[in-house]
């Protein structure tokens, strides 16, 4: 592929050493920054041939396949409508924007200009991820009726995401658009969100957005989907799944315990992982970084979808639904009160209800539990389908 970058900083860089590096047939051709020496500075770094101060000459090079968003905020739905008029395929960096109307604006955009338009959700391609959610999907949790995302980190890297207009938000934009979208891919990306309750308050930062927050996602299953984000935490990048079913339990830790442990006095000075406040003491270093936060398999499913012409596993629809979310959890912010999500587009199942709880033991009876005992009697606890009574038997 032969890919205009439009924004040179912190992720355009993560994305240039994934794009370069992995299918090692994928190259940059254009840069586009806003500020020349981003440009300079990039064309140097990964050997790109043209680069411009000028968003649409980017995006309308002749020799441009296909368009990577890797800019602030505020500049997703400008960079998507060029992509558009100049018939360009589109990748867009999370989140897909500042709010719902924006994210539909852009869905609908792509699909009226018939664009390939992708979401680049990284957290949802790590390796550790796709083998949760394979297991998932194959019934290895039973039915999920939790799933839990945090995202925690001491804050962003570039002056844009402190800036409420530019980035739209603070750390539930900037963070929970990952835990939301890991959720929901466990419970069902079928299954309709239906109402959000959050709490959110600056705690920290100078800042007029919230540098923290927790939140519970309701879907109309009756699952719950729990996001936890701060721009408080001290200590590096903690990055943790948990998804319960009625068969099972995973817990998942991306990144803050990554299985690689080392001290130093620090003298060596090198870079530790993405958010780490020292390079001292005991550290947590990351063996792969680019592969165990998702990119190499983000780029890959995305180019290879694009040569088959078929949907990636994060499109357009996928962010607006995440908008949608985010926005509910604002409003309940503010309101102190569950909020409900509103979907002017809705594609998955419609009229679902809540799994049943009750599993049958015989004729009479509902299981409430079985196990062994540390004293090796068998018990198990029983409700009476007709009388509702509880009892216990033990062999």
């Amino acid at each position: 592929m032969k890919i205009s970058m439009l924004g040179g900083g912190f992720i355009g860089r993560f994305y240039a050493d994934a794009l370069h590096g992995h299918r090692s047939k994928d190259q940059i051709v254009s840069i586009y920054s806003r500020r020349k020496e981003s440009v300079d500075r990039f064309m140097g770094d990964y050997k790109v041939g043209h680069g411009t101060t000028v968003m649409e000459e980017s995006i309308a090079h002749p020799e441009v396949e296909v368009v990577c968003i890797a800019l602030p905020n505020n500049l997703h739905e400008e960079a998507v409508q060029l992509c558009c008029k100049h018939k360009k395929a589109v990748i867009c960096t999370k989140p897909l924007a500042r709010n719902a109307d924006e994210a539909k604006r852009m869905l609908e955009a792509v699909e009226k200009a018939g664009l390939f338009a992708g979401y680049l959700e990284d957290l949802v391609y790590t390796p550790k991820f796709i083998k949760a959610y394979d297991s998932v999907k194959s019934g290895a949790l039973g039915r999920v009726l939790w799933a839990k995302s945090r995202e925690t980190h001491p804050g962003p890297h570039s002056e844009w995401f402190w800036n409420l207009e530019e980035a739209g938000g603070g750390c539930i934009l900037d963070l929970g658009c990952h835990c939301v979208e890991i959720a929901r891919s466990y419970i069902g990306k079928d299954i309709r969100p239906v109402e959000v309750m959050c709490w959110a308050d600056t705690q920290v930062k100078p800042i007029d957005a919230e540098d923290h927050a927790i939140g519970l996602v309701k879907y109309e299953n009756g699952a719950i989907g729990q996001f936890e984000v701060s721009w408080t935490f001290r200590g590096g990048m903690d990055l943790r799944d948990e998804v319960m079913g009625t068969e099972g339990t995973i817990w998942v830790n991306s990144f803050l315990r990554t299985g690689f442990e080392m001290f130093t006095t620090g003298k060596g000075g090198d870079y530790v992982a993405e958010k780490a406040e020292s390079n001292s003491g005991w550290l947590f270093p990351v063996g792969d970084e680019i592969n165990e936060l998702g990119y190499y398999h983000m780029f890959t499913e995305m180019f290879r979808c694009m040569e088959n012409g078929t949907q990636p596993r994060e499109t357009f629809y996928d962010g607006y639904v995440v908008n949608a979310v985010l926005d509910a959890a604002y409003r309940s912010a503010k309101t102190k009160q569950w909020e409900p999500v509103k979907l002017d587009v809705w594609r998955g199942r419609t009229g679902v209800s809540k799994d049943s709880h009750l599993v049958e033991f015989d004729a009479d009876h509902y299981l409430v539990k079985e196990e062994v005992t540390h004293y090796g009697a068998k018990k198990v606890i029983l409700k009476n389908k007709k009388t509702g009574k509880i009892s216990e038997r033990v062999s």
